[in-house]
């Protein structure tokens, strides 16, 4: 009876030391599920074309990490252009013409310059799209933003700053909710009502779409 008692009580220990050593690494995928969200709400603010541009082409030019002095500056052109080319989105708008084509421009300070002409556009009050101090704002956030989502990508960073790989994992759990809830409150202050170039289209877009 004793010898029986004891060995439920070993028994029983040992699967409590298992559950405590299963423990831990749950916890870590709850940081990384926290982390890969973060992430991904980063990846919402910025257009989208240029986000899978450069997380397709930064494994080629920075060599999977492993960079020499070319690699090292095509990574940097590459963040420089994607970087650019996301604030210079926050400067451009689109609208449907009576066509039922979606017309893209840059704003101004009278309205909007259309890249492609529209023969309606004379009968249309463009004026209504131009440039305004929000827009500024929004460029400096979309810098901010992708400048975060550049410094995750453990490629760059192993490329440009590799005195930061040792706080990557430290980055990945910090920068995301801080920067998403910046954003957010930037976004709160200056509602963006612009659908620029990378963009999600217009409500009537999306109407003419399924109409037709």
């Amino acid at each position: 009876m004793l010898r029986s008692q004891q060995q439920l009580l070993a028994s029983s220990t040992t699967e409590e030391g298992r559950s405590t050593m299963a423990s831990p690494p749950a916890r870590s995928v709850s940081v990384a599920d926290r982390a890969l969200r973060g992430v991904a709400d980063l990846i919402k603010l910025l257009p989208s074309g240029t986000v899978f541009l450069f997380q397709f082409l930064t494994p080629l030019v920075t060599n999977n990490g492993h960079c020499s002095t070319a690699n090292k500056v095509l990574s940097g052109l590459l963040v420089a252009l994607c970087g650019g080319f996301c604030a210079f989105s926050s400067f451009t708008d689109s609208y449907v013409g009576a066509d039922g084509r979606v017309y893209y421009g840059v704003v101004t300070r009278r309205g909007l310059r259309t890249f492609s002409p529209d023969p309606d556009a004379p009968a249309r009050d463009l004026s209504a799209y131009r440039l305004r101090a929000g827009d500024f704002v929004h460029a400096a956030l979309s810098l901010l933003v992708f400048a975060t989502i550049a410094l995750l990508d453990a490629d760059t960073v192993a490329c440009l700053y590799p005195a930061l790989e040792v706080s990557e994992r430290t980055m990945m759990a910090v920068l995301p909710p801080v920067v998403g809830g910046a954003a957010g409150y930037v976004f709160m202050v200056f509602p963006n009502n612009r659908h620029g170039i990378g963009y999600q289209p217009t409500r009537a877009t999306e109407d003419f779409e399924r109409k037709y």
